[in-house]
């Protein structure tokens, strides 16, 4: 068991690109962080690197979508930590075909994006609610996108009016919902649960061109899961600023 003056955050996809910078700058604030992947080789050497730069890490087998992985991810955390302080729902995909239209993306690409991208979130939140209820002060943060604002879809004005990924942008509006009714569930209990637009960053999602480095996405993540007692819950934000919904 680690030092329990430590808060212990979990970060789904936390193996490279967003997630693994979001474990690092938790780690760095003094948090043990738990790094998970479906490839538990890829988030031991990610949690490797951590650790051997002085950040107290772990490494965990954790697949969204999939019942018994999170099942024996929570027992394990239980059975190590016995609370859970951060959830980090970071882990994501984008599989849409940019030559199709909306009408045209096939089934699988829409089924496969929920899996992960809502049903996933879904899932591994509720399981591992009992353990943030133990918490003094846990948080949740649903990493998810501008581009799943229904403001932003219907403004012609915005920037992101164009950028129609359908079953990437259709999963982080219903992402931003679940993050709406968690929070009014848990509105009474010390748990803040928020969503949060990284911005556009060079990851395996986003390619090259983009304009922010991965370590520049997590620190809105970082906010949210540093979120002091009278910090906001039930809302979207990027770098401090509320996104519309």
């Amino acid at each position: 068991m680690t030092n329990i003056t430590k808060k212990i955050a979990v970060i789904t996809g936390a193996n490279k690109g967003i997630g693994f910078e979001t474990a690092r700058q938790l780690a760095r604030e003094g948090f043990h962080v738990i790094v998970t992947g479906r490839n538990l080789q890829a988030a031991q050497q990610a949690a490797g690197e951590l650790t051997e730069n002085g950040l107290s890490a772990e490494a965990l087998s954790l697949d969204v979508t999939n019942e018994a992985s999170i099942v024996a991810a929570v027992a394990a955390v239980e059975r190590r930590h016995s609370r859970l302080d951060v959830l980090v729902n970071n882990a994501g995909v984008m599989l849409d075909a940019f030559d199709k239209t909306p009408s045209q993306q096939p089934h699988e690409v829409w089924h496969k994006t929920f899996d992960t991208n809502l049903f996933g979130v879904v899932e591994v939140t509720n399981a591992f609610l009992p353990l943030l209820k133990q918490s003094s002060a846990g948080r949740i943060v649903n990493v998810s996108s501008i581009l799943g604002s229904m403001a932003a879809n219907v403004d012609p004005s915005s920037t992101f009016y164009s950028f129609k990924i359908p079953a990437y942008n259709v999963s982080k509006t219903a992402l931003n919902a679940w993050t709406v009714h968690l929070a009014y569930e848990l509105r009474d209990t010390a748990i803040k649960v928020n969503a949060a637009h990284p911005g556009f960053v060079k990851t395996d999602l986003h390619g090259v061109d983009a304009p922010l480095s991965p370590a520049e996405g997590a620190r809105t993540s970082v906010q949210l899961a540093m979120l002091p007692d009278d910090g906001p819950t039930g809302s979207f934000f990027h770098e401090g600023t509320v996104q519309p919904w």
